[in-house]
């Protein structure tokens, strides 16, 4: 084959290169376009996993052009498309801290934002539950057992009387503040992260664990309102119990969430549902601990320190407030946002 037959095929072997790649390739400098000019907060999170498979794609064009030795532009545009793609996915690397800090700022408030309506329903189970225990106890004290363990009650039981209920809301040993505060936290870990594994399920056993830990909540209040010791009973609880109560009610709201997702999957496969669902869960989770640890704290030592009732309060309530605002009222940021960072 003569020089100038050769000259005719590569061209129409690099058009029918084009036609067969270039969607990728535009595709792949639009949403590049979009991020060098300060936009990545317009990208959703499709087109953030679709950006590493567009760059695979390229570099996979860039090595059979090299190879086939098609036109110089080609090449050269394909060269210059890997490289900027290159330094948007992986040539600025955030420091550790900024990556935890943007997380906590971002991530987390947006996951939880996100599950509104599975801790909506999570709440009201657990107020459905609470509601039906007060209720039940207030008419007839022998339910109370049926909620409550005699390890879990403590003395703390209808047949008690209300100088011994009122000692069990004031005053402390300061020398087993620690290992209280470490049993409390172990405790509750457990039953949040014991309503977000049983999501699984179909969210059934999360939702019966749900109204079961607002019965234990409801029985306890029943036997202190019942001494006129209501008021004191919920400050003493309000301490750290905004925080607990919240955080189990958000592990919930996780574990709903995976279980709609499995039992729901929707046009997906179903395990595929459930590990989509699974991601934003996560996050809440990490949130989840880090609220079972400031509640710890508050209930074994906090609590046990603050003995006057209008100031447990204020701090239960501030602590509310702080959760509140943290995760609903915070100005959202997309995911993406975190490219346009540095």
């Amino acid at each position: 084959m003569s020089g100038l037959d050769i000259a005719p095929a590569l061209h129409v072997s690099s058009h029918r290169f084009r036609e067969a790649r270039s969607i990728d390739w535009y595709r792949l400098e639009e949403l590049l376009a979009r991020i060098e000019k300060g936009k990545a907060s317009s990208l959703d999170d499709d087109d953030l996993f679709e950006l590493p498979v567009l760059y695979r794609s390229t570099l996979s064009s860039l090595s059979v052009a090299r190879e086939t030795s098609l036109d110089t532009d080609l090449v050269t545009y394909l060269e210059s498309l890997s490289t900027r793609a290159y330094f948007i996915l992986y040539g600025v690397h955030s420091p550790f801290w900024r990556r935890v800090s943007h997380f906590f700022a971002n991530e987390l408030p947006a996951a939880v934002r996100g599950m509104w309506r599975e801790t909506l329903v999570s709440l009201l189970i657990t107020v459905v539950g609470a509601v039906a225990a007060y209720a039940m106890v207030t008419a007839n004290p022998d339910w109370y057992f049926g909620f409550i363990s005699a390890d879990m009650a403590q003395g703390r039981d209808p047949s008690a009387t209300v100088q011994t209920l009122r000692d069990t809301i004031h005053g402390a040993d300061p020398e087993h503040l620690g290992f209280f505060a470490t049993y409390l936290f172990v405790h509750n870990a457990g039953v949040a992260l014991l309503a977000f594994a049983l999501g699984f399920a179909f969210a059934a056993p999360t939702s019966l664990l749900m109204i079961y830990n607002g019965c234990t909540l409801g029985a306890m209040v029943a036997v202190f309102a019942s001494k006129g010791l209501g008021l004191e009973f919920g400050a003493w609880l309000a301490i750290h119990g905004t925080t607990e109560l919240f955080a189990i009610i958000l592990a919930g709201a996780a574990g709903m969430r995976i279980g709609m997702a499995t039992a729901f999957p929707g046009r997906l496969a179903r395990l595929a549902s459930a590990v989509k669902a699974g991601r934003s869960a996560a996050f809440v989770m990490v949130g989840v601990v880090v609220m079972l640890v400031v509640a710890g704290l508050l209930e074994g030592i906090g609590r046990q320190v603050v003995d006057n009732t209008l100031s447990r309060t204020l701090i239960g309530g501030a602590m509310l407030l702080f959760w509140l605002v943290y995760y609903y009222l915070k100005p959202a940021r997309s995911r993406a946002a975190a490219m346009e960072t540095p």
